[in-house]
């Protein structure tokens, strides 16, 4: 379709996978229930977590913070996403893509630092159990949780407003699931060089850094875990580990091969798959990694269960 040099988009269409109108059906259904799992795991985190005053150490109240994540995460992408699978286009605003792209930003830049933040925070409870109440202490514990939400918020709101100071003027078809930076912006009526160049090299920053320290962190551990002398011990630190960095290798990994190549070579629809993985499965499984195998999680639901059974027996 040629473009119009001197119309304005004022909205524009979410085609998600419209290309598959006999999957629409099914699609809703299965997001609908990954939707309400995810709802419903990350919620119940963060209800124990805030509750049960055994847990909040660190590690627990790092997790609150990831559910919280997850959980706004879903929430800024999956109702668009539903709409979408009702229907063979969405309509979304000028102003809702905006918004939309914004907290996509901002919640996944945010999960990207508390990962790296709780990856730290598991290295210094391994590999120096002695120091560690003094090197993560409530003062360090607080200043990495802000940073990670500012760090999230002054990214996100350079980046969305660079990407919506570019023109748009047609076609106004958005070949994704949601307002996704690489996807709004094949839409640009402009260069898009230097925003190129400057995405590149945040995305280095903001995903590649933190993973790459996790992994130095987690080979750090690893040595640390295979020295312990308790084979209780050992499995008990390793199992936990591992829990984490599947969710950090899943999220990760898809989320670099969206954001470090704006213009890939990669067919929508296999972005459109990448963009689950990162922004639907991760936030699903989270809760499953992190509580199923913990056994302090569950005795905090089942004593926070015997303290509802009690006031009601009384």
């Amino acid at each position: 379709m040629k473009r119009q040099n001197q119309s304005f988009v004022a909205e524009f269409f979410l085609l998600g996978f419209s290309n598959f109108p006999e999957l629409q059906g099914q699609l809703f259904q299965v997001f609908l229930v990954i939707y309400l799992v995810t709802l419903m795991g990350n919620a119940t985190i963060i209800v124990i977590i805030s509750l049960e005053q055994s847990l909040h150490v660190p590690m627990y109240l790092f997790l609150l913070n990831l559910s919280v994540v997850d959980v706004s995460f879903s929430a800024v992408i999956m109702p668009e996403m539903l709409v979408v699978f009702s229907s063979e286009k969405t309509t979304i605003t000028f102003a809702g893509c905006f918004v939309q792209m914004y907290f996509i930003l901002l919640f996944g830049g945010t999960e990207c630092f508390l990962l790296g933040a709780m990856a730290y925070d598991r290295f210094t409870a391994i590999c120096h159990p002695l120091s560690y109440p003094m090197i993560m202490n409530k003062r360090v514990f607080m200043k990495l949780v802000i940073y990670s939400w500012v760090s999230g918020i002054m990214v996100t709101t350079v980046q969305t407003s660079w990407v919506f100071s570019f023109p748009f003027c047609g076609p106004n078809e958005i070949n994704h699931i949601s307002c996704e930076t690489p996807a709004v912006l094949e839409l640009a009526c402009a260069d898009t060089f230097w925003f190129e160049i400057y995405a590149f090299t945040g995305t280095v920053l903001i995903v590649m850094v933190p993973f790459l320290l996790i992994l130095l962190s987690y080979i750090r551990i690893l040595f640390a875990i295979l020295r312990m002398p308790s084979t209780t011990g050992r499995q008990k630190a390793f199992s936990t580990c591992a829990s984490h960095l599947t969710s950090v290798t899943l999220f990760y990994g898809t989320a670099n091969m969206t954001y470090l190549q704006p213009k890939s070579g990669y067919s929508p629809e296999t972005k459109k798959l990448m963009s689950l993985s990162y922004s639907l499965l991760t936030p699903l499984l989270n809760p499953l990694i992190y509580s199923l195998r913990n056994s302090e999680l569950k005795r905090a639901v089942m004593k926070l269960w015997r303290r509802k059974v009690d006031l009601h027996t009384f």
